[in-house]
């Protein structure tokens, strides 16, 4: 692995979600390496409102039992091969990241801490691929169950606004297109001419 191997424009351009991981293991302690610097993602008031819950190695076998409960419905009615298969999409990954932020009563600062962690989301994200791991930011619903809350140590007044996955990948998927930039930008001023006219 080579320590920065991509320009940040490089990386941001060619970084993909990547959901078909190739079930290779991930070290471990490459997860709180990434981590230790995508925490220097800009914060308001430097609050650094996240908390993370890792589970990679042992801990993500352990997990999966946990992911299965909550996140196959009927799991307990399916054959062998039905869990195996609607498992795949736990199982091919080798680790998890649960993104946890404050639920401010006050707007503001609500919103400042979700912009913060997703801001820290993307800086994992790229890490890991500078490092050859895919990632994938997914939002299941069972994220917001109690027990599986409660399953992950969640306290009152947090939520779960991530469960980003790593893996390795064999195939890099294509680029979905952008807006372009003339669409998404308006001129200061070009607004006023208009109602003029």
């Amino acid at each position: 692995m080579n320590e920065q191997a991509l320009s940040v424009r490089e990386a941001i351009i060619s970084r993909r979600s990547i959901k078909s991981f190739n079930g290779q293991p991930i070290e471990p302690e490459i997860i709180p390496e990434i981590i230790e610097d995508a925490v220097w993602a800009p914060n308001h008031g430097n609050r650094n409102p996240w908390r993370l819950v890792v589970a990679a190695g042992e801990q993500y076998e352990q997990i999966l039992d946990v992911l299965k409960e909550f996140g196959v419905a009927n799991w307990k009615q399916l054959s062998d091969e039905d869990l195996e298969k609607q498992m795949k999409k736990f199982t091919s990954a080798s680790a998890a990241v649960f993104v946890i932020v404050p639920e401010d009563a006050r707007q503001k600062e609500r919103l400042e801490d979700y912009a913060a962690a997703s801001m820290l989301i993307q800086n994992i994200q790229l890490l890991a691929w500078d490092k050859g791991i895919g990632t994938c930011w997914k939002t299941p619903g069972f994220l917001d169950n109690p027990k599986f809350r409660e399953r992950l140590g969640i306290h009152p007044g947090e939520r779960i606004i991530s469960m980003l996955q790593f893996g390795y990948f064999d195939a890099t998927p294509k680029a979905n297109p952008r807006k372009p930039v003339e669409e998404i930008i308006t001129y200061f001023g070009d607004n006023e001419k208009e109602s003029v006219e």
